[in-house]
C-alpha cells in the first residue's frame, strides 16, 4: 500500500546557485580599487596644479626681482663684454626708450667686471628726444668711465634715431647688407580740407591764441605755420648732424648727400665713414674687446607685463596715446 505525501511535512528548498560563489568579495574589491584609483587621480591632478602654481609664482618673483644666474654683475663670469639691445622704434615706451636703456647703461658701466659695452641696435628710428637723452647719458658715462669704450653692432637696420644713438659710440660695426644712415628729420600728418568741402562738412574750431590750431588736419595749412614747422625741423636736424660729426670725427667722409636723409647698405656705410667695419656681437667681443664672455644687461620685459599685455591691458592706453599724440618730429 503506497503512502501519500503528508502536507504537514516541510518541503526542502533547493539551494540558490550563482555563477561565482565569491561575488560579494569581487564586488567589494572592485569598489575598493575604483576608490583608490579615483583618489590617486585626484592626487595627481592636485600635485599638477600645485606645481603649476609654484612655477608661475617662481617666474613672477624672478621677473619682479630681476634675478640673473648668468652673472649680470659679473660675479660668475669674471671679465666680460656688456651687451645692451635696442630693438624697434626709439620711443618713450619699449626697449628703445630712455627709461629702459639708461638704467642698463649705468649698470653695465658701473660693473667692475665689464670691459666694454656693446649696443646691438636694430631700429628704423623714432623720437629725437629719446635718442638725444640716451646720447647725452652715453657721453656722460664715457667721461665718468674713460677706460670703457662703447661699441655698436647693427643687425638689420640702424637708421635715423637708431643711428643718432649709434653715432655716440666709439666704433660702429655692421653687416655688409645692413641698412644704415637716414640722417634727417620729418614731421608727417594728413590734411582733409578738400574731402570735407566735397562732403559739405564744416570745420568749427575755436581757439584762444592765433596759433593754437597749428597743424590741425581739418584746417588749411598757412604759410606761417609751415615755415615755423620747417624751422623747427631744421633745428633738430642740425642737432642730429652735430652728434654725427662729433661722434664720427675725421672718419666721416662728408658729401652733399650724407645728411640728406638717404640711407645706404652696410658696405657703403663703411666706405662713407658712417661705420668702421663688419662684425657681430661675438666677433667684436672676441676680436676687438678681447673679452669673449658676453653678459646681457638689457632690461627685458617681465612676466607680469607680458601677461597683462597678452590680455589687452595696454590696448586702452595705446588708444589714448594715439588720440593725444598729434604730430611731432621724428628722426626716421
Amino acid at each position: 500500500m503506497s503512502e501519500t505525501p503528508r502536507s504537514d511535512l516541510p518541503h526542502e528548498t533547493p539551494a540558490l546557485t550563482l555563477p561565482n560563489g565569491n561575488w560579494e568579495r569581487d564586488t567589494l574589491e572592485r569598489l575598493v580599487f575604483a576608490t583608490v584609483n579615483e583618489r590617486r587621480a585626484a592626487r595627481r591632478w592636485g600635485t599638477f596644479f600645485k606645481l603649476s602654481f609654484l612655477l608661475l609664482a617662481f617666474f613672477a618673483l624672478w621677473s619682479l626681482y630681476d634675478f640673473n644666474f648668468t652673472g649680470a654683475d659679473g660675479d660668475l663670469v669674471g671679465k666680460h663684454t656688456a651687451l645692451i639691445e635696442i630693438k624697434g622704434e626709439i620711443e618713450d615706451e619699449g626697449s628703445g626708450s630712455a627709461d629702459v636703456v639708461i638704467p642698463a647703461l649705468n649698470k653695465a658701466f658701473s660693473d667692475l667686471q665689464s670691459v666694454a659695452i656693446v649696443l646691438r641696435i636694430n631700429s628704423p628710428g623714432g623720437s629725437p628726444v629719446q635718442a638725444g637723452i640716451i646720447v647725452d647719458e652715453i657721453q656722460r658715462l664715457k667721461r665718468g668711465y674713460p677706460h670703457k669704450k662703447v661699441y655698436v653692432v647693427v643687425d638689420e637696420i640702424c637708421a635715423s634715431g637708431g643711428y643718432y644713438i649709434a653715432a655716440a659710440a666709439d666704433q660702429i660695426y655692421v653687416n655688409k647688407a645692413s641698412i644704415v644712415g637716414s640722417v634727417g628729420v620729418l614731421m608727417d600728418g594728413f590734411g582733409f580740407t578738400g574731402t570735407m568741402e566735397k562732403l559739405g562738412v564744416e570745420r568749427r574750431l575755436l581757439t584762444a591764441g592765433e596759433n593754437k590750431g597749428f597743424l590741425d588736419p581739418f584746417s588749411p595749412q598757412s604759410d606761417k605755420h609751415k615755415a615755423h614747422a620747417q624751422s623747427m625741423l631744421n633745428e633738430i636736424h642740425q642737432q642730429f648732424i652735430a652728434v654725427v660729426r662729433s661722434g664720427r670725427g675725421a672718419r666721416l667722409k662728408e658729401t652733399p648727400e650724407t645728411f640728406s636723409g638717404l640711407f645706404w647698405s652696410g658696405a657703403r656705410a663703411v666706405d662713407m665713414g658712417l661705420a668702421d667695419g663688419f662684425g657681430t656681437v661675438e666677433t667684436v667681443a672676441r676680436d676687438v674687446i678681447k673679452a669673449e664672455d658676453v653678459v646681457d644687461y638689457t632690461a627685458h620685459e617681465g612676466l607680469p607685463e607680458r601677461v597683462l599685455k597678452k590680455f589687452g591691458a595696454a590696448v586702452g592706453a595705446g588708444a589714448i596715446k594715439t588720440l593725444h599724440a598729434g604730430s611731432r618730429p621724428s628722426v626716421r
